[in-house]
């Protein structure tokens, strides 16, 4: 089953002081393009959190948010009591006014507050870890929907191909029939007497030239190497990539050798509808 690389996934959890969203949106991209936000106090455990998002998401282009808000008291600022009580003293010297309002006026100064380093609580740290599993989870969850989506769409489109090749298989006698035609046509316009068995040797050779048995063979043996990687339990957006460029020569083969209006509108249809197949592929994990 494929998996898109288009997908949104949401954990919040709600701590004693504080509560703590993960949001990972993800577009397609050919290889892992990783963004990362996040306050600065947990900048240390980046590299353990963008191994954790590389091992699940593998590719696209990933925008990862790790988001708090403070909902308790939790706060990290001390008083500078050596800076408040000489501005005091100062205040003093300046101003009369009982020590209440000294206070106020001092707290208000630069430097009055001292913010303490904050540390990372290593249970609250196990609790994000667990929350961005769980927006893995969601992602993970929306990818595999919109790869059903995906899958059905291009699965359609093969199908498609596979009556178009029919169709043209059907028309081939025909084909032969108006190239001999035409051949016997223009060398009667000539007005020249030839060698019939040599004409009919040069008219084989020409035939040959024109056969779309091989590439009918390998269209066919592609379309169904297509469809078992689309089934497979991996989904590898680059092999199916692979495999329709290897679709698309045999079908610029058989356009070209066709030499017959209605097989080379068949063709047409075919080129265009391997041309929806490949956008689709695009947004495939």
């Amino acid at each position: 089953m494929i998996q898109s690389m288009t997908g949104y996934g949401k954990a919040v959890i709600q701590l004693s002081t504080k509560k703590i969203s993960i949001e990972i949106k993800s577009l397609n991209s050919k290889n892992l393009d990783l963004n990362v936000r996040m306050p600065s106090i947990y900048r240390e455990k980046e590299m353990a959190i963008r191994k954790q998002l590389a091992k699940v998401l593998l590719r696209g282009k990933i925008d990862f948010g790790l988001f708090v808000e403070i909902t308790g008291e939790d706060s990290f600022s001390k008083i500078n009591q050596v800076i408040v009580k000489d501005y005091i003293s100062q205040l003093a010297e300046i101003v009369d006014g009982n020590k209440t309002e000294l206070l106020k006026m001092a707290i208000s100064m630069p430097d009055a507050l001292k913010k303490e380093r904050e540390e990372i609580d290593q249970e609250e740290y196990e609790i994000i870890l667990k929350t961005i599993n769980e927006a893995l989870d969601a992602i993970v969850t929306y990818r595999n929907d919109e790869g059903k989506a995906l899958e059905k769409d291009i699965l359609t489109r093969s199908e498609n191909i596979s009556k178009l090749l029919s169709e043209i298989l059907a028309l081939d006698p025909e084909r032969i029939i108006l190239v001999k035609e035409r051949l016997h046509k223009a060398l009667s316009d000539l007005k020249e007497e030839v060698d019939s068995n040599r004409f009919e040797q040069e008219l084989i050779y020409y035939l040959e030239k024109y056969d779309i048995t091989e590439e009918k063979v390998r269209l066919e043996n592609h379309l169904q190497y297509f469809e078992d990687a689309l089934n497979s339990s991996d989904s590898n957006g680059k092999k199916l990539g692979f495999i329709c460029q290897e679709i698309g020569r045999e079908i610029n083969t058989i356009g070209s050798k066709s030499n017959h209006a209605p097989m080379q509108q068949l063709v047409v249809q075919m080129k265009d509808e391997l041309e929806k197949i490949k956008e689709q592929i695009l947004n495939v994990l």
